[in-house]
């Protein structure tokens, strides 16, 4: 028969166990399944898992003497996904067998291109000002909001010329609204980066304005 090594999926290691929280985002609706869904999705490849939320790891696709072993794993996965949804999304789960039942349930409730929260965050990436916060909390919270957005908005990284023109375009947006959102404190150091002859990277914008913010 087959043989089970580490590399199998069907292979269950210390680190495996029922109770595990994959990932620290719990699934509370439609507003933070995009995040939450590539979040899992990352948590379950780096276990070799992901096969039994797609579909693709079946109990029918292998050897009978295999089917232990796949109930095993396939529980596991389910408790997994329990273990990050909010109790009340659970309880039209909780009897399912399947860990890809689960996900396809999941992803049908809740993955509607969610077309009002695109907007939300549009809006509240252009309107986020720095206000009373530090630079770093105003700069973690935008890069926050843009995470999520490039969830729900995915940019191409098929590595054209087109896309990389189009994903160089977005980081200058995203260097403008970090500048345009600081304090006023900060306006000759934010002229000299919109001066620069080619434009600084968001990291190198944000390290000078903390430079200045320390002086």
């Amino acid at each position: 028969g087959e043989k089970i090594d580490s590399n199998h999926p069907f292979h269950l290691g210390p680190s495996d166990a029922p109770g595990s929280v994959l990932v620290q985002v719990k699934l509370t609706g439609s507003e933070n399944y995009g995040l939450w869904s590539r979040s899992m999705q990352i948590a379950l490849l780096g276990k070799r898992k992901l096969g039994f939320v797609t579909g693709k790891c079946t109990k029918e696709s292998d050897e009978a003497e295999l089917h232990e072993q796949w109930e095993s794993c396939n529980a596991i996965v389910l408790s997994w996904i329990m273990n990050t949804v909010s109790e009340d999304l659970l309880t039209g789960n909780a009897y399912a067998s399947k860990a890809y039942l689960v996900w396809e349930n999941l992803k049908e409730s809740f993955d509607n291109v969610n077309r009002v929260r695109i907007w939300q965050l549009h809006k509240e990436i252009t309107t986020l000002m720095q206000g009373t916060n530090s630079v770093s909390t105003y700069f973690s919270k935008l890069k926050e909001l843009w995470h999520e957005y490039d969830v729900l908005v995915p940019s191409p990284n098929c590595g054209c010329e087109k896309s990389k023109d189009y994903i160089e375009h977005l980081s200058q947006q995203m260097l403008l609204h970090f500048l345009s959102g600081l304090n006023e404190s900060y306006d000759q150091a934010r002229r000299q980066i919109l001066m620069k002859s080619s434009a600084p990277t968001l990291g190198q914008a944000y390290a000078m304005i903390i430079q200045d913010e320390s002086q």
